[in-house]
């Protein structure tokens, strides 16, 4: 770990949860609810366990640099789906704050925008970082030269 999450542990726990608007509800819906949600979590949990977290919205964007299957131009799912991810000391924790009296209400308002349901998976972090900097890129340049010569 190179410090990509301020004190996220080595053993720490990824949660990821993808979301399918239902086609009556929009992007502000999510927002409002999914803000709502994390405000609570940050609230109650941050000294129980949560470490971070972040909210993506699929762009419609698709890379075909990036991507073996297909070469489509966007995404159906544009401004759709989304991912919520959250970083956690432990499982355990994470398990608790889904039990909280204060948490259970937010998080079915949010249930009722998903077209999908909900599964959230529990992932193990095996490499975060950050980017360099110019100068640590430079340098990592110059050695990468240096000693793939030297190979």
């Amino acid at each position: 770990m190179s410090g990509f999450i301020p004190g996220f542990p080595t053993d720490g726990v990824v949660t990821v949860n993808r979301v399918l608007l239902k086609p009556e509800y929009s992007v502000d819906d999510l927002e409002e609810r999914v803000a709502l949600l994390c405000e609570n979590v940050k609230t109650y949990h941050s000294d129980t366990g949560f470490v971070g977290g972040f909210v993506a919205l699929n762009s419609g964007q698709i890379s075909n640099e990036g991507s073996t299957v297909g070469q489509a131009v966007e995404s159906p799912l544009k401004e759709r789906e989304a991912l919520i991810v959250t970083f956690w000391r432990s499982f355990g924790e994470h398990e608790a704050s889904h039990r909280s009296d204060s948490f259970q209400p937010l998080f079915r308002q949010v249930l009722e925008l998903c077209e999908n349901g909900n599964e959230e998976i529990a992932y193990r972090m095996l490499w975060s970082g950050k980017a360099y900097s110019p100068e640590e890129a430079e340098q990592a340049r110059a050695a990468k030269a240096q000693y793939a010569q030297a190979a």
